[in-house]
């Protein structure tokens, strides 16, 4: 037989490691005056979709551990890899060496990145303007998460523009409202989410927001209130594309063009799980670039199959569904399988170009990291991609996708659920006090955090954004375990809504 994947706890340890973790450990995104009154639940082992604590509970890991995770915990083929490379060598310096797996590793995101913007799951619909001509991303410039390929693409852009225009005016940059990009300055100096952004103000460059296509709370919208799914309930003319249209309109007419547009395509992550209405990107795409603007796709949450399936080919990267090739196309999270802490910017050959020269010229991209190309996580991140491409998985995931779809659907009928927003293996279900005028919770009232407590005593793991339910499961998910996640969350919602209703 096989042996347990989830040994026996050591009990003598169990309450030690939570004290230790009170002690001394500073958790991100944690009032930790809340996090000191209780004891932690302390994670141990994991095996596929199911993870375990230190007292020997087993829970189902119903956001892929922050959006990370796709293949599962502990992954044969992706444990094999970690080993095969450990054997070898765990790190060497991309400062003037190469290695084999980050080379190999460049190449298959590049093939993945050209071959995939020929399979747009939406056609190009027609346009009053000329099309836009889709650059080819060629070189990869490796990092360590996701507000590091963020500053990389920013960093990118920003010389290039200036090297292009001149110093003056400085380089500007436009970014979507409720954009999230990351923790690092660059990265929060294109966020527009105020409780994130606005302690660190005096530290950012200035980026400016421009409206978000958001449909359930978008002040154009002419539907009316109804339990309807979230594709029907879009009725306007696309204003938000025109405040597009004119901001970049208005700065190029100033002389200042912004040197690049920021976004998550299809989804905004820590917006709220916003889903963008079929056809946004395409055009918003096409307006910026009208006015000579890079895209810069932060793809840290949406890449590698999180946001749906192809009838034929892969759908890796988001952007690619609408048939959009950005300028920059930043990658982390889910690159390694939710292993090892690595990213990548895509870039082009013209934007490589533009730091090439003599040495004297110091013409040189004087950014990087220590960790940069390690070999470790690129092998990692190779056996990831292999799975993600394996038959098996595209079918499970075309499974899961419509099961989601369908059993999402229920929670319709609970008085608490204002919206449910789903694009491919992302859901966010948005809680409101009376659906009817779309009320929403104060963020003081600790709605989604409540819920996602309840959620958690009946076995199931996940983590709010404010009053939206998170729901991202690892592509190992069985039927039976994503209809327990859905349940759960359906009977925590009736137990924690009715005591907020008024």
């Amino acid at each position: 037989m096989p042996s347990d994947p989830f040994p026996s706890p050591e009990s003598h340890r169990v309450h030690h490691i939570a004290q230790l973790d009170h002690a001394h450990v500073w958790h991100p995104f944690t009032q930790m005056r809340d996090w000191l009154q209780q004891e932690p639940i302390v994670l141990t082992h994991g095996s596929g979709s199911v993870l375990r604590d230190s007292g020997g509970r087993r829970y189902l890991d119903a956001n892929s551990s922050i959006w990370t995770n796709l293949h599962g915990h502990a992954h044969p083929v992706l444990n094999a890899a970690v080993r095969r490379q450990l054997s070898k060598v765990s790190h060497v310096s991309a400062l003037g060496f190469a290695n084999e797996p980050a080379s190999m590793l460049s190449a298959k995101l590049v093939d993945l990145a050209e071959s995939g913007l020929s399979q747009s799951l939406y056609p190009p619909k027609p346009k009053t303007r000329p099309a836009f001509r889709n650059p080819s991303l060629r070189r990869v410039f490796f990092s360590d998460n996701g507000s590091t390929a963020i500053e990389v693409a920013l960093k990118m852009a920003y010389e290039v523009t200036r090297r292009k225009r001149g110093p003056k005016p400085p380089p500007r940059f436009l970014a979507l409202q409720g954009a999230y990009h990351g923790d690092t300055i660059g990265a929060v100096s294109l966020g527009h989410i105020d409780r994130f952004h606005r302690a660190y103000q005096g530290l950012l460059f200035r980026s400016d927001p421009v409206m978000s296509p958001y449909c359930y709370r978008c002040p154009f919208n002419r539907a009316k209130p109804e339990r309807a799914d979230a594709r029907s309930y879009r009725k306007c003319h696309w204003e938000c594309t025109d405040r597009v249209e004119k901001k970049v309109a208005a700065a190029a007419r100033r002389g200042n063009p912004y040197a690049a547009f920021a976004f998550e395509p299809l989804i905004q992550g820590a917006a709220g799980m916003i889903a963008h209405p079929e056809g946004w990107l395409r055009r918003v795409a096409e307006i910026v670039r009208a006015h000579g603007t890079l895209l810069i796709a932060d793809e840290v949450m949406t890449g590698f199959g999180r946001t749906g399936w192809r009838q034929h080919g892969l759908g890796v990267f988001a952007s690619h569904r609408e048939g959009v090739q950005p300028d920059f196309l930043c990658v982390a999270k889910g690159l390694t399988g939710g292993y090892l802490p690595m990213a990548a910017t895509l870039t082009t050959d013209p934007v490589f170009d533009a730091f090439l020269g003599d040495y004297a010229d110091f013409k040189t991209f004087f950014h990087g990291h220590s960790y940069t190309a390690n070999p470790l996580a690129a092998a990692v991140s190779l056996a990831s991609l292999k799975l993600l491409e394996s038959e098996a998985v595209s079918i499970r995931r075309r499974s899961l996708e419509s099961q989601m779809a369908q059993q999402l659907a229920e929670l319709w009928s609970l008085p608490g659920v204002g919206d449910i927003r789903q694009v491919g293996l992302v859901a966010g279900i948005e809680l409101v006090r009376h659906w009817q005028q779309r009320t929403p919770f104060d963020l003081a009232e600790r709605v989604g955090i409540r819920v996602c407590d309840a959620m958690a005593k009946r076995g199931v793991l996940t983590r709010p954004i404010g009053s939206v339910i998170v729901l991202m499961p690892p592509y190992s998910t069985t039927s039976k375990q994503l209809s327990q996640m859905i349940k759960t969350l359906h009977d925590s919602i009736a137990e924690v809504w009715p005591s907020l209703r008024t």
